[in-house]
């Protein structure tokens, strides 16, 4: 029989690609991951790791025993948790949430969820998809509110990690400018022309997107100031610090001051959904289901034209 323990220690090992950092992870030895991965290939009677002067790596069989491995983490989380509810009479939901998306949507799918279900305990995680997503397939989130960029989204029709994708809305990106610049009063406005500008950004996967965009422009985007809250960011431009991309669900009330202009193709957007866990308890599906529909109610709500300027 597989031991659960050796498992983790795989686990680990994958997450870091080395036996020195996953020992350090576990507190161990490195030599004690070594055993302990070596036992694990004992009992299954195949290599689970191939080792290299460039690290370890999975192999075929250890790709496989992780993908089962987080699911046996996951359902021990779902039942941990369910055996909690059942000691306190209440059912609980985490949620993961970027910070725009849960501000916007969030509340109003809440609302009538949590008076109509009074036994319901909601908690909420603040987290960027990179981090949510992870959580829901480890079992520390029941649902994830996310995001991604143009292109595929990040859990694909028949993915083993335990996770479904459901698309909710476009949040496409807008020019941020002071309401004195020279493109404050256009229709629209090609890249190509802010290749002299100087650039706030609101999210740091912002910055990636900015850089990938400006490279097809034939230019790179000079950045003064990097942040983490679009707020910020928007005040920045006001003070004319620079220029901004910022998603429409940040601009539900752009500081007095500020032109929003759409960008001419291609515009960017972000593409948002839920993502949520297949092996979710079934004490807890009936309520993800509910916050589901809120959640679709609340996007569709929200205008598709021009965010407002607080002018």
């Amino acid at each position: 029989m597989i031991d659960v323990h050796r498992l983790r220690v795989l686990r680990e090992v994958a997450r870091h690609g080395s036996f020195n950092k996953a020992a350090g992870a576990l507190r161990c030895t490195p030599s004690a991951v070594s055993q302990q991965i070596a036992a694990l290939e004992r009992t299954l009677g195949a290599d689970v790791v191939s080792r290299s002067t460039r690290g370890v790596h999975l192999t075929e069989s250890g790709r496989l025993l992780v993908e089962s491995a987080e699911a046996i983490a996951a359902e021990l989380q779902h039942v941990q948790r369910q055996i909690a509810d059942l000691s306190t009479g209440t059912t609980r939901l985490t949620i993961a949430t970027f910070t725009s998306g849960g501000r916007r949507l969030l509340p109003e799918a809440l609302r009538g969820l949590c008076a109509a279900h009074p036994e319901l305990e909601v908690a909420i995680l603040e987290h960027e998809p990179e981090d949510s997503l992870p959580l829901v397939r480890s079992g520390g989130a029941d649902l994830a509110l996310a995001y991604h960029f143009d292109g595929p989204p990040p859990v694909r029709p028949g993915d083993r990690s335990g996770l479904e994708w459901t698309p909710l809305a476009d949040d496409p990106l807008w020019l941020v400018l002071p309401d004195g610049h020279r493109m404050a009063g256009a229709a629209e406005v090609h890249l190509a022309d802010l290749a002299e500008e100087r650039w706030v950004l609101g999210c740091l996967s912002t910055a990636g997107l900015l850089r990938d965009l400006a490279a097809l422009a034939g230019f790179a985007p000079r950045i003064s100031c990097s942040a983490t809250d679009y707020f910020f960011a928007a005040s920045l431009v006001g003070a004319g610090v620079g220029i901004s991309l910022l998603p429409q669900l940040a601009l539900d009330q752009v500081p007095t001051g500020l032109a929003v202009v759409p960008l001419a193709h291609p515009r960017p957007s972000r593409h948002v959904g839920i993502a949520v866990s297949t092996r979710r308890g079934a004490a807890v599906r009936p309520y993800l289901d509910l916050l589901a529909v809120a959640l679709r109610s609340a996007a569709d709500a929200l205008s598709a034209g021009r965010p407002g300027a607080g002018h």
